[in-house]
């Protein structure tokens, strides 16, 4: 299932996550942000369950912002699943 993610506080406007089930297969950040860590982020957490990606990402803030695209990730996904979650129960 893709999934579009309206960011709040970080340079890019959207995240656009894939899941199969709570693994990810897929992540893109839109519009915006660092290119060198746009790039990164995407590939580290690949193949991984969202619950690992919320234990070792949540909570990180970017300078002085409350957020950063990694914490933002980790809302992005926490969406998506629930998304997926709901649609499989109707």
């Amino acid at each position: 299932m893709k999934y579009i993610y309206q960011t709040k506080g970080v340079c890019p406007k959207a995240i656009s996550v894939e899941l199969d089930s709570d693994k990810i297969i897929n992540v893109e950040f839109l519009n915006g942000g660092c290119p060198g860590n746009l790039q990164a982020v995407p590939r580290l957490v690949k193949g991984m369950r969202v619950s690992e990606v919320k234990e070792k990402l949540s909570g990180i803030k970017c300078g002085l912002k409350a957020t950063s695209c990694a914490d933002q990730l980790v809302h992005a996904l926490e969406e998506a699943l629930a998304q997926e979650k709901q649609t499989i129960k109707n």
